[in-house]
């Protein structure tokens, strides 16, 4: 019994961890007998060491993860060593490519070693120096020719063709966010693009397959994920956030940092129209001096002409990934999420530049009903998606781990011994690629 333990143990508690610009949050979770995901802990903290998305102080990182991991331990009640880590940043970077593979029989048929085979081919491909692949994401399959296949396993076939949605980054950022996870005493589970976490807790699959643009304005930066017809067709990330509207209100009205944060939070709107000249707004002065008058026009004018430019940048790539061909056309419009998505009159902002529909995205769709108003608000979008992601993670491990007990059961020693040079083989070949590139990771850490 004690080896059944030692493989179920723990076995449906997950942890996803986001490291954003603004705030680190660790969301401690499972899942209940109704497939929905229950929040056992949220720790939060106020990220120190991230800018615009990336690492650039260790030790403050460290210590902001530690914070959000002791606060969701003690919340919780769980022992937390492993976490699935969400990474986006400026460095993020997205492009099509096509491959194929030449079967050597095709007279059998296709089987999954094939099309890990064909992903493992892209995973080849010469990037930029210092970057590296993060994700190989398959679009649609050519079988022979034959195209717009979403599945070819069991299929005939000589030559397999696939269209790729390649995401790729810097090498020495995903080290140091790796760097950071190990030194705070963790072990990465898993790393995700943190467009397709969010776009995991806030979108439906109708919404996938009709054709939407998932925008999460978050502090440093702004994620695009792009789907269409359930398939994840475009990645950006854009190196302007909420922060970059309190560092204009900041110097607009000249106050410090903090109190620009509060003016945007309880009388920010991104819509100039909304507010009458007369509505004022009284600031304390600095140290015995004058309160400070600003007028709620002034501040929603700075924070329109920001909010504007965001949104066009998205806007645009939007339309680098062909929304105005009719085939190409996203139907189910537009979701805003993260924190940046709260600014009152945002949704009004967003349709009136892009002419889509528009609506907030809340990660409520996947959580237990008697989930708290703080966990399904959309600044934990990504914390969702993250644990989310660790959970299906986990559930792979844990099916691995029964098939291998179940294998080991009944054995003696000797049979046991024999029958493991079998297995490990096995297990490998039913590893997902990012699994192998996340132990290889680990590996450079430990050597490091």
């Amino acid at each position: 019994m004690d080896l059944k333990n030692k493989y179920m143990k723990n076995s449906n508690i997950s942890v996803g961890l986001d490291i954003g610009t603004t705030k680190i949050v660790a969301m401690v979770g499972t899942k209940n007998e109704f497939n929905k995901v229950e929040i056992l802990g949220v720790g939060k903290s106020k990220s120190l060491g991230v800018h615009r998305g990336v690492v650039n102080n260790i030790t403050q990182t460290i210590q902001s993860i530690n914070q959000a991991i002791e606060e969701a331990k003690s919340l919780s009640g769980e022992v937390i060593d492993e976490v699935v880590v969400g990474i986006a940043g400026q460095h993020i970077r997205s492009l099509q490519h096509s491959d194929y593979i030449t079967r050597p029989n095709p007279q059998e048929v296709i089987s999954i070693d094939d099309v890990e085979r064909l992903i493992q081919q892209v995973y080849k491909l010469v990037m930029l120096p210092g970057e590296e692949i993060i994700h190989v994401l398959p679009q649609e399959y050519k079988v022979d020719g034959q195209a717009e296949i979403k599945e070819p396993i069991g299929m005939y076939g000589g030559r397999l063709e696939a269209n790729f949605h390649v995401v790729v980054g810097q090498v020495s950022s995903i080290k140091n966010i790796g760097r950071c996870v190990k030194s705070a005493g963790l072990n990465m589970g898993n790393i995700t693009l943190e467009p397709l976490a969010s776009s995991e807790a806030v979108l439906s699959q109708e919404e996938k397959e009709a054709g939407v643009a998932l925008i999460d304005i978050g502090g440093g930066t702004t994620d695009l994920a792009i789907f269409k017809d359930g398939i994840i067709r475009h990645t950006a990330v854009i190196p302007f956030g909420g922060n970059v509207i309190t560092e204009d209100i900041k110097e607009g009205c000249s106050i410090i940092e903090k109190q620009a944060e509060l003016l945007k939070i309880k009388f920010g709107s991104s819509w100039p129209g909304e507010n009458r000249d007369s509505e004022i707004v009284s600031i304390p002065g600095l140290r015995g001096r004058e309160p400070k008058e600003i007028s709620l026009k002034t501040l929603s004018k700075i924070i329109n002409a920001r909010v504007v430019e965001i949104i066009e940048q998205v806007f645009l790539e939007i339309k680098n990934y062909g929304h105005d061909d009719q085939k190409k056309k996203l139907i189910g419009g537009v979701v805003i999420t993260g924190g940046g998505s709260q600014l009152k009159h945002l949704k009004q902002l967003v349709e009136y530049i892009t002419g889509m529909d528009t609506r907030i995205g809340y990660p409520s769709e996947h959580l237990a009903g008697d989930t708290g108003k703080a966990e399904t608000s959309p600044i934990l979008a990504t914390a969702v998606g993250l644990l989310m992601n660790a959970l299906d993670h986990h559930k792979e491990i844990v099916s691995q781990d029964e098939d291998k007990f179940e294998d080991i059961q009944g054995e003696t020693d000797s049979e046991q011994s024999n029958k493991s040079e079998d297995i490990n083989p096995m297990v490998d070949r039913r590893k997902t690629i990012l699994d192998r590139w996340v132990e290889k990771f680990k590996e450079f850490l430990d050597n490091a």
